[in-house]
């Protein structure tokens, strides 16, 4: 119930998020409504592969031609998870760690699954995300099928925030408006056609079971495995749902006379009765009992246009429109289509997983805190912070699991994990639990919070997760007996993850070097503002840690790393990582400069995620290669390219969103300029006349 509470508060948040925008335009000659309106995805055709969705980053959802799920589409939430029990005989506790002995102390790591991997399994596996329900269209008492559609003309009007579906089923006419109110986990959708009146064109609903790998996140074949219950009102019914120990609800209700009947197990029939052409109806899920009615259609569809119009007309803007470059409109498209995805799937509760809410990931729908700084660290440049700030909160909470983490490996302070769910519980991984990198990312966000907001009450907002994750980060260095220096590692997987057969001798990795120096100096000055003596672990620590590695006048990934332009110029590209988000000061410009050169000519990028393309384009720009950073962003690379829905495909799975997000923190770089450049306008784009910034309301980055 507290989630519930806290989850409402934010949902309102919000929805009144831009009165308190601090948007201070840079050029306000700006159309923004033109600007959007000139990116709305038309279909035509029908393609499984594109998925347009509504939702207000608690809740989306997907839908195909038909302005519903009769085709394909999921419907995915922040708070819907499900867990299968667990094997029998056994219990979470029985999982045996995997303890290794490093700098002369015990630690232990959920790494291994030998004489364990049923156990082992259900651990990665559970909780997992669930598709939520399927709305789809029936024909005569059976599902449309694609030979029976036509003349298919379908548009996501961004600035509204709704999808307008026109088709022909077997020649008669369609239309179809689909909404999500941007403050309650409902949809709202409005049929017309003939085929109403004349009792042919009916809507189910149908409810899975979970599924743990299915990218749709649900099991439609396994009835006897969950329960539904109906209780029923005259223009409403309530579907309570059990799921071994887990249950959600949803709220069916409808403005005309419907009769309901359930044609199989958690599959019902919505019949209009009416002598109409038109149907409305919203279905709202939740975590808890409804107890409020659904808003009309009507009353939905004007929230959702206000909404989207304060979403799209506060925070940050950019335009290219006067640039020569012809690559301007593609970028521009990338940019705006970004922005309604990021927010739809990825403005929620709790991190995002890496395909946000349109799909299921390979991760079962768990967040990877790796991560986290690629989908939302962008909303504080554009002035969307409350947008970010929601999710935030889950790492106050999740102190005491981070400390018996830390613990646990003989540490201070909190270790924050890869992988976790919302239960906080571990998840066993082979690479996982070796990952560093994600440490510093917590600091990152609260400097971020106080950039917004210098005020004590932010100070001590941030207070204890600050300090706890530099309790660690402090912990975690070892003085060096010979070089006097604290180094990192050994035994720890670097961010590109290609270092698994060394992790046991892999120390002082460029980028996560970079990312100490930066979260223990932000840790230092947080004690400074608080008035607080000085931390002299911390201190000593940030004095003497060792120094990047180089050779050959370039950053390598880590200290002594064999055959480096090789055997490891692949995956994520740490090389630059250090003068790429983080402030460039320690960072010597001319060996990142040579150190860009390289990876342009030997790095194989084919092999690099989606994410990896704006890091190299940050880089770029603060070294001072303006063309190499707009080169890098456009880079005709497989894993650099983005769907007709503006989706970057860079990862495992058809979306990844770490690459969206990390191209809108790149582009308001690039735009509105980083501490330490000279104010230059658009300081990260080329000043050769071939582009033309104009922007407005976006922030300085470190």
């Amino acid at each position: 119930m507290e989630y519930m509470i806290k989850n409402i508060i934010y949902v309102f948040a919000i929805f009144f998020f831009a009165t308190s925008c601090n948007d201070k335009p840079e050029d306000s000659s700006i159309n923004r409504k033109k600007l959007v309106k000139r990116h709305n995805i038309i279909f035509t055709e029908i393609d499984s592969t594109e998925i347009p969705q509504v939702g207000n980053g608690e809740i989306a959802f997907g839908i195909d031609v038909t302005g519903l799920q009769t085709l394909y589409g999921n419907t995915l939430s922040q708070w819907g998870w499900h867990s299968f029990p667990l094997p029998e005989g056994k219990t979470v506790a029985d999982f045996k760690m995997t303890r290794i002995n490093v700098h002369n102390h015990t630690a232990e790591y959920p790494v291994d699954n030998i004489g364990q991997k049923e156990l082992f399994s259900w651990l990665r596996e559970n909780p997992h995300r669930l598709n939520l329900g399927k709305l789809s269209f029936l024909l005569d008492g059976k599902l449309i099928a694609k030979q029976d559609l036509s003349e298919i003309n379908q548009k996501l009007d961004l600035w509204q925030g709704v999808i307008y579906s026109n088709y022909k089923i077997q020649g008669i006419p369609v239309k179809v408006i689909t909404i999500c109110h941007p403050k309650s986990d409902a949809i709202a959708v409005k049929v017309e056609s003939k085929l109403i009146r004349e009792k042919r064109l009916t809507v189910q609903i149908s409810f899975p079971y979970g599924h743990a790998k299915k990218i749709s996140g649900g099991d439609w074949n396994a009835p006897d495995k969950h329960e539904t219950q109906l209780l029923r009102n005259k223009s409403s019914v309530m579907f309570n749902r059990f799921l071994d120990k887990d249950s959600y609800n949803s709220k069916l209700t409808w403005e005309n006379n419907v009769e309901l009947k359930e044609t199989a197990k958690h599959t019902y029939e919505l019949l209009p009765m009416e002598n109409s052409n038109v149907f409305s109806f919203n279905c709202h899920f939740s975590q808890i009992p409804i107890d409020t009615s659904n808003p009309s259609f009507e009353v939905t569809m004007d929230d959702t246009k206000k909404y989207w119009e304060q979403f799209w007309s506060t925070g940050g803007a950019i335009d290219l429109s006067e640039s020569k470059d012809s690559r301007w409109k593609e970028l521009e498209r990338r940019v705006v289509l970004s922005q309604y995805l990021l927010a739809v799937n990825e403005a929620g509760s709790l991190p995002p997983q890496e395909s946000g809410l349109l799909l299921n990931s390979g991760w079962y729908g768990k967040f990877h805190l790796e991560m986290h700084w690629w989908h939302g660290a962008h909303y504080q440049l554009w002035n969307r912070w409350p947008l970010f700030e929601r999710s935030l909160d889950w790492y106050k909470t999740s102190i005491p699991v981070a400390q018996k983490i830390a613990k646990r490996q003989g540490y201070e302070g909190t270790r924050w994990p890869k992988m976790i769910g919302p239960d906080g519980r571990f998840g066993p991984s082979f690479t996982g639990p070796w990952l560093i990198w994600q440490q510093p990312h917590p600091i990152f966000y609260a400097e971020q919070n106080y950039r917004i907001d210098s005020s004590d009450q932010t100070l001590q907002k941030w207070k204890d997760v600050v300090f706890e994750t530099a309790d660690f980060m402090a912990s975690y260095a070892y003085k060096n007996k010979e070089t006097g220096k604290y180094d990192l590692g050994p035994w720890l997987i670097n961010a590109a993850e290609n270092n698994h057969n060394t992790k046991e001798s892999t120390i002082n990795p460029a980028f996560e070097l970079a990312y100490w120096r930066y979260g223990l100096g932000i840790a230092c000055k947080w004690r400074e503002r608080m008035e607080l003596p000085t931390n002299e672990k911390w201190l000593d620590v940030l004095k003497n840690l060792a120094p990047l590695p180089v050779k050959d006048d370039l950053y390598v990934m880590y200290e002594n790393v064999p055959n480096m332009w090789t055997d490891f110029n692949k995956s994520h590209i740490d090389v630059i990582g250090a003068g790429a988000f983080l402030p460039i000061e320690g960072i010597d410009k001319e060996i990142l400069n040579n150190t860009i050169d390289k990876v342009n000519t030997d790095w194989k990028m084919n092999t690099t995620w989606g994410w990896d393309f704006p890091w190299l384009a940050m880089a770029s720009a603060r070294a001072g290669q303006p063309k190499k950073a707009i080169n890098a962003l456009l880079m005709d690379s497989p894993k650099n390219r983005y769907s007709k829905c503006g989706i970057n495909t860079g990862g495992p799975a058809a979306a990844y969103f770490p690459g969206n997000g990390g191209l809108l923190y790149a582009i308001a770089m690039m735009s509105a300029g980083w501490d330490g450049e000279n104010n230059k306008r658009a300081p990260g784009f080329p000043d050769d006349g071939s582009w033309t910034i104009k922007h407005e309301g976006l922030m300085k980055a470190q």
